[in-house]
């Protein structure tokens, strides 16, 4: 036991021992270290602030680094825009100072049309209106046609030629119109002529026809007798004036007969052709109309369409169609001198 009392007493030595060098290890190496190590803690945090606030300004920097790019790009379009419509505006002109530009060489046009322009930074202010009003008259103007002073003498010949042509045909107009005058001149005193010779032979025919009574024809507009027609006024023996429209069928065919016998008296054609004119007459109206129309054909060959006995027996030759024996339809002549007057028996 004493033994082991003696061990745990040199233990306990060597224990304080131990603890005495770690304590002054401890003070000695540790603790400077772990100051060392406090600083470098607080130096690494700063260092890595810095770089975080650096970052960012980096970020930022690259942010505006785009901007400008893009505000730089714009500003060369800018600026392109503009040399472009300085050439547009001034092409002819040339600047002074030793800059060169690549632009083409001004026209080689006198001074006074080439003028010199200064160099400038930038447009003064009082030069905005005039630039503006110059825009305006060049807008107004329109684009340079080098064609133009060709284009115009086409023009102009073209306007010549057609000026020429619309007199021509004006004086045409007038000469035209002055024909028609004439004609509408000579065509009413024809007319005029012609109605005095057809109303007294209708006068004549109308008498005959009718075996007595009196016909005439009148304007219906005396100022202007070519336009406004001709009607016709009768008296049948023993009634009153009256017009065309309140006489019978039979009285006005008759009164038509006369019409057509007075124009063809006053006018004779080579021949005439008249259908079913007897058609309304009786027999002593035929038997008149019958007498006056051999008289016509002495002078006029007339062929007449009739169904009535007494006009057929009137006339020089027959064209007829009748029916055969064997039932069909044969055309036949017949001239009436040559036929006795038993044939009408």
């Amino acid at each position: 036991m004493l033994k082991i009392e003696n061990n745990r007493g040199i233990l306990k030595q060597r224990l304080s021992e131990i603890q005495e060098k770690i304590s002054l290890l401890e003070s000695e190496h540790v603790e400077p270290l772990s100051e060392v190590g406090e600083e470098t803690e607080k130096s690494v945090s700063g260092l890595q602030k810095i770089e975080t606030e650096s970052h960012q300004q980096v970020i930022i920097a690259e942010r505006q680094h785009t901007q400008l790019q893009l505000e730089l790009g714009r500003k060369q379009d800018q600026l392109d825009l503009l040399r472009e419509r300085i050439k547009d505006d001034f092409g002819l002109v040339s600047f002074e100072g030793d800059q060169k530009y690549d632009d083409p060489t001004p026209l080689p046009f006198n001074d006074e049309l080439v003028e010199d322009l200064p160099y400038l930074e930038e447009i003064p202010e009082t030069h905005e209106d005039d630039i503006k009003r110059l825009k305006s008259q060049l807008r107004r103007i329109g684009a340079i046609n080098p064609e133009a002073q060709q284009e115009y003498f086409e023009v102009k010949d073209r306007h010549e030629f057609l000026t020429n042509q619309v007199a021509d045909l004006d004086k045409a107009s007038k000469d035209l119109q002055e024909v028609i005058e004439e004609l509408d001149t000579m065509m009413e005193i024809e007319f005029i002529k012609t109605y005095q010779a057809v109303n007294k032979e209708f006068s004549a025919y109308f008498s005959r026809l009718f075996n007595g009574g009196e016909a005439k024809l009148v304007f219906a507009d005396d100022e202007k007798p070519v336009e406004g027609g001709v009607d016709i006024e009768a008296r049948l023996p023993g009634r009153r004036q009256q017009g065309l429209a309140l006489l019978s069928g039979g009285e006005r065919s008759l009164t038509a007969v006369a019409l057509i016998f007075a124009l063809l008296k006053v006018s004779p054609p080579p021949f005439c052709i008249l259908d079913e004119v007897d058609a309304m007459l009786d027999e002593s109206n035929v038997g008149r109309f019958v007498e006056e129309l051999r008289e016509l054909s002495k002078h006029i060959q007339v062929v007449i369409i009739t169904h009535n006995r007494n006009t057929v027996q009137a006339a020089d030759v027959i064209y007829g169609v009748t029916m055969g024996r064997d039932s069909t339809s044969q055309m036949i002549s017949l001239k009436l001198e040559e036929v006795g007057d038993a044939y009408f028996a």
